[in-house]
């Protein structure tokens, strides 16, 4: 695929990096800031058609616009499931009437929502799911517990994997439902306590919630192939954005390492070349799977190449800053939750990156049954 930057392109970068220069630095809270984007028609850029409230942009213009986005100083993004994960699904398999009720608002920056997938015992191993949906007239009563759910204390609607067929097993009898969040008594947010005292990710309990009917996407027991969709969402155009985030990292990084003198040491300064260029790799990987010529396993082999490097940008974040990458908030107080620093954050929550989304081991099987042909693993060896 040929990438390239058009006059129309610079255009529309020069209005967005105009209009984010003149509000980021006034925005207030994130859901605040959801709505600005809204309003202005800025969520739903990669949707194929407008009429939702969002205005449509080329693939290049959504690269140009992650780019000023990271560039700026705007606020972290709390709508990115609803805009990038749900509403790619709800397009590619929802009816029109759930396109009708979903996309406006997430358009709008008035709903947010989180992914109900992971469970205690079924994390990369997705088809483990135990959550189930019993269905009573117009409604499914949903019970089970999910984990992990980022942005679950603030989402007003969460899209959970569930058991709808009884005694069923694997991939097989599981649906997509769209619950609502404010169900007091029948679902409960608790946060999980990090060591800092902080909390990034929540579990989440259902205890009877209700789901309508009409809110399952794609068709009752059809919510393996429709979470498989999702995945490669998560992993198509998004990668494009995620490695913007990548590279004002790594520019981070490397600054880090020039102010400490450790670029002086030529394992660093080999590591950081080697991180520059596997992050070109990347990029290139990514736009030849987005021009059509990938493969079956191209959204696997994405995941292998970004978990991996994150984690290794990690590790040489707080090496480049040596002793003083252990250190925390100088005003910290025992019995107080404190924030980590921009290396630390870095370092810790990258040991997650390959396992959530697909482990590696998960990944390396996907690409060896599917793509290479060999032999398939064998079940109940451990």
């Amino acid at each position: 695929m040929e990438f390239g930057f058009t006059e129309e392109d610079e255009e529309f970068r020069a209005e967005a990096r105009a209009w984010l220069d003149a509000r980021a630095d006034a925005a207030t809270d994130r859901r605040t800031w959801e709505r600005t984007l809204g309003a202005a028609g800025w969520i739903g850029l990669g949707w194929p058609e407008a009429g939702y409230g969002n205005r449509t942009a080329t693939l290049t213009q959504q690269v140009v616009w992650a780019e000023e986005y990271a560039r700026s100083v705007a606020p972290a993004r709390s709508g990115h499931i609803g805009e990038n994960l749900l509403a790619p699904t709800l397009i590619a398999h929802g009816s029109d009437d759930q396109k009708a009720r979903f996309l406006p608002p997430v358009a709008a920056g008035e709903e947010l929502w989180c992914q109900g997938y992971s469970e205690p015992g079924a994390g990369s191993d997705l088809a483990g799911v135990r959550t189930g949906a019993v269905r009573e007239g117009s409604y499914y009563r949903v019970s089970g517990q999910k984990i992990w759910t980022s942005l679950a204390h603030e989402a007003d609607w969460c899209f959970v994997l569930a058991r709808t067929a009884p005694g069923s097993r694997r991939h097989h009898g599981l649906s997509f439902l769209l619950v609502p969040m404010d169900q007091p008594g029948h679902i409960e947010v608790r946060p999980i306590r990090q060591l800092t005292g902080t909390s990034d990710f929540n579990e989440v309990f259902f205890d009877g919630a209700r789901a309508h009917v009409e809110h399952v996407v794609g068709g009752e027991g059809r919510g393996w192939q429709v979470a498989m969709s999702l995945l490669g969402f998560e992993r198509g155009v998004s990668t494009l954005a995620q490695q913007i985030g990548f590279a004002e990292e790594l520019r981070r990084v490397v600054r880090t390492a020039v102010e400490t003198g450790a670029v002086r040491d030529p394992v660093v300064r080999d590591g950081l070349v080697r991180q520059w260029a596997e992050l070109r790799t990347m990029r290139w990987n990514a736009l030849r799977t987005l021009g059509g010529s990938g493969d079956a396993g191209a959204p696997s082999v994405a995941k292998l190449l970004w978990a991996g490097w994150h984690q290794r940008l990690g590790e040489l974040a707080v090496r480049v800053r040596g002793a003083a990458a252990a250190v925390g908030p100088a005003d910290w107080s025992p019995g107080r939750p404190y924030e980590l620093d921009a290396a630390q954050h870095l370092f810790l929550f990258s040991r997650a990156d390959t396992i959530y989304g697909g482990s590696d081991q998960v990944q390396r099987t996907i690409i060896a049954e599917r793509v290479l042909g060999l032999p398939r693993e064998p079940k109940g060896v451990v």
